[in-house]
């Protein structure tokens, strides 16, 4: 990258910065990316893994920004990221008779119709009404008295921090180039144009100037951070929000659905996960440490509380596999309440080469790369084609469907289970094969991991050979879910996954021994921050446990 000058440069590898680099380069664009950490790190791999159209802006009559929703919903379902993206049930207790019905579900029936409408809802099933026997069949956890009737309706979900290591891949693929562990020290500055970036290279030390005509800050959370190093007032700030899911095994909740529920602040979701539920979330004010937020002992009690009001089997806290949180980069606007807050995007172009994209939601990264990149387009002396990445598939789309149908011979052919091989193309899609090629090369890669036998233990050796992970973290807590699927949050399995990726990196014994001990500290802060009553000594707690590349 610091080669030749870029047409675009953007910094921040989550969805947002992540779709810009792919809209970028299928334009024809040079361009580049840099991450201070790994992908996803940030707030893309601590959502509620939810693609939707938000069916609670219905309510506050945001119809754009539901239409816009759903038509990326359905784009990423049926074209884009059939592999990743997949239809979730979700069933809405009414706990009043007769207007509720009427209420709800007359703004169910018009989410429907505004999905098709757009010609992309043919992908998931309608909704339906439920009396409360038929409820109480589908979703057995629910008290008798919580409920009188139910709308049952869909929604799609993935794993983000996947999604978001798939769409660097894609970006490459097509010529971008992209870095990780390499973070921005500052901008570089001709007269009052930014005209590049000084990048410190975390992982092998050094420095670097990347030049390019126009940069891109998308760096969700940490915008004003980003843009305070140009020394240019921002056109509007970006306050952070704190939202924190649990994850629960799935025989703690006996339904067959994901549920959404009503809390006097917004709304709480129980979602399908594998073999676990995630439970979340809370929308509360965060100004601490923006990189490890913490999960605090009066966020669980908040969470538990709203969902054991209507579950005849409460959970307790020794239900709770994982915890995790994240942080929604919100606009900040008039009101106090985060709740409140926009969760519309907004471009902007505070100096010339530089754009500043912020606020949004996941299922509209699309949207978001586009008009970032149409704004950076307007700098760049040159004609630049529209964005076509409606229609650019993520590796491993292409090819997916006739796998699937084919899953049974692949499983024949390679003595995995049936079961193994559908893991491994709802992962990876069509590019599961580059998985199987390892296994063919060494059977012992073929075995589950001891301590998750969810993953194979070829898996972890193509995170970092395939997929950019540089650390244990990295492997453990965003290429699989390890960290939040398991009572001992990886920790078992943290040996084994570094042993098994320290001959891809070339780490020596001293090298396994660093990530191990570090991935152990991090797992004691987290759970020591989770103890804690309040978000600041839940926030001294976690950050008890450095980074393993210090920032």
């Amino acid at each position: 990258m610091a080669e030749r000058e870029l047409d675009v440069l953007v910094v921040g590898g989550g969805v947002v910065g992540a779709g810009t680099v792919l809209d970028a380069v299928t334009r024809g664009l040079s361009t580049g990316l840099v991450e201070a950490r790994d992908w996803a790190s940030g707030t893309s791999s601590r959502s509620s893994k939810l693609i939707h159209g938000g069916l609670r802006y219905l309510e506050m009559l945001d119809f754009a920004l539901v239409r816009e929703a759903l038509k990326e919903r359905g784009l990423l379902l049926e074209r884009l990221a059939p592999h990743l993206v997949k239809p979730v049930p979700f069933l809405y207790p009414l706990q009043h008779k007769g207007w509720e019905r009427m209420y709800a579900g007359s703004g169910v029936a018009l989410y429907d119709a505004m999905s098709m409408a757009r010609g992309h809802g043919r992908g998931l099933p309608l909704h339906r009404h439920l009396t409360r026997r038929h409820a109480l069949r589908v979703a057995p956890c629910l008290k008798r008295d919580a409920l009188v009737g139910a709308l049952q309706y869909y929604d799609a979900q993935m794993d983000d921090a996947r999604f978001v290591a798939t769409l660097v891949r894609t970006a490459v693929s097509y010529g971008a180039q992209a870095a990780n562990r390499a973070r921005v020290t500052g901008f570089l500055r001709e007269g009052e144009r930014v005209v590049g970036a000084r990048v410190q290279d975390v992982e092998g030390g050094g420095e670097y100037e990347i030049r390019a005509q126009q940069i891109v800050n998308a760096t969700g959370v940490w915008t004003d951070d980003t843009q305070a190093m140009v020394g240019e007032r921002g056109q509007f700030h970006v306050r952070a929000s704190k939202g924190i899911h649990l994850v629960v095994p799935k025989d703690r909740i006996h339904s067959t659905t994901g549920l959404i529920l009503r809390t006097e602040k917004s709304v709480l979701f129980v979602i399908p996960w594998g073999r676990h539920w995630i439970v979340g979330t809370t929308d509360t004010d965060w100004d601490l440490d923006k990189a490890h937020p913490a999960a605090s002992s009066a966020d669980i009690d908040y969470l538990l509380e709203h969902v054991n009001s209507v579950l005849a089997v409460p959970l307790s806290r020794d239900d709770v596999q994982g915890v995790y949180a994240g942080l929604r980069p919100l606009l900040a606007g008039e009101s106090d309440a985060t709740s409140k807050l926009s969760r519309e995007h907004t471009v902007a172009h505070p100096a010339p080469g530089l754009v500043v994209v912020a606020g949004g939601k996941y299922t509209t990264y699309r949207v978001m790369a586009k008009d970032a990149v149409d704004e950076a387009v307007h700098g760049l002396d040159m004609r630049v084609a529209d964005c076509v990445t409606e229609d650019i598939p993520l590796l491993g789309a292409e090819g997916y469907r006739a796998m699937w149908n084919a899953r049974a011979r692949i499983a024949a052919r390679t003595g995995l289970h049936v079961v193994r091989v559908e893991h491994l193309l709802n992962r990876y899609g069509a590019m599961a094969e580059e998985v199987l090629d390892l296994i063919a090369a060494d059977p012992a890669l073929g075995e589950p991991l001891q301590a998750a036998d969810d993953y194979l233990r070829a898996e972890v050796v193509y995170a970092a050979s395939h997929e950019g992970a540089r650390h244990l973290d990295d492997v453990l807590t965003r290429r699989t879910r390890i960290s939040i699927e398991t009572f001992d949050r990886g920790t078992r399995s943290a040996r084994e996954a570094a042993e098994l990726m320290a001959p891809v990196l070339g780490w020596d014994k001293d090298q396994i021994e660093r990530e191990v001990e570090h991935y152990e500290k991090r797992v004691e802060a987290e759970r020591e921050s989770q103890l804690q009553p309040d978000d600041q000594t839940a926030d001294a707690a976690r950050l008890g446990a450095p980074d393993i590349v210090p920032l």
